[in-house]
């Protein structure tokens, strides 16, 4: 089984001396994990940054196996936020819920396409309000209502009180009930507007 997709780098984890495990998040094959030879040697690890947008080829010998990925790097995103930590958590934080909330290999358009968006919109000086209604936005795609009308977003304050007001909503949906773990990148997150 052969396909070639586009997608955003989710998680990476050494497998051996030379390779890794990836998971992806693709435009059309949806949430895809896979071994990349070569991965970790010296002339490939830039192309591994969480949140780096990659061409994939997948390889593998039936739909439901595992299989091998090639890549090439289509854009570095994290790179350019390397000098704000703020930005640098929020890309992790991110990925960190698409990688334990979306299903294996099912497609989601709208929730890829919000992604995208809201990793273009790092660049903008509103971007902790762009993340905070995206993390709503993927609630409510992921089967559950949240309620974006109250929410003020003003100052550090209100913010603080926004991702707090989120992360009640994904600990009563997902996180409980699905005993899964509260990303550390997000609780880090909270802590940088917790403080001011």
């Amino acid at each position: 089984m052969l396909w070639t997709d586009e997608g955003y780098l989710l998680s990476k984890n050494n497998y051996n001396e030379n390779s890794i495990i990836i998971e992806a998040f693709t435009s059309n094959h949806g949430k895809y994990s896979g071994i990349v030879y070569g991965g970790s040697s010296r002339k490939q690890k830039k192309n591994f940054q969480i949140g780096n947008k990659i061409l994939i080829h997948w390889k593998s010998k039936g739909e439901n196996r595992s299989g091998y990925f090639n890549i090439e790097l289509l854009e570095p995103i994290s790179p350019y936020f390397f000098d704000n930590k703020k930005k640098t958590v929020c890309i992790l934080s991110a990925t960190s819920f698409l990688k334990i909330l979306l299903p294996e290999r099912q497609l989601n358009k709208k929730i890829y396409t919000s992604f995208e968006e809201l990793l273009n919109g790092l660049k903008f000086d509103n971007w902790i309000k762009l993340y905070i209604f995206w993390e709503l936005s993927l609630i409510r795609e992921l089967g559950y209502e949240g309620n974006d009308n109250n929410i003020n977003l003003n100052n550090n304050n209100e913010i603080y009180k926004a991702l707090i007001l989120n992360r009640k909503l994904f600990m009563e949906y997902f996180i409980i009930p699905n005993k899964l773990k509260f990303p550390l990148f997000r609780n880090i997150l909270e802590k940088y507007y917790s403080q001011q």
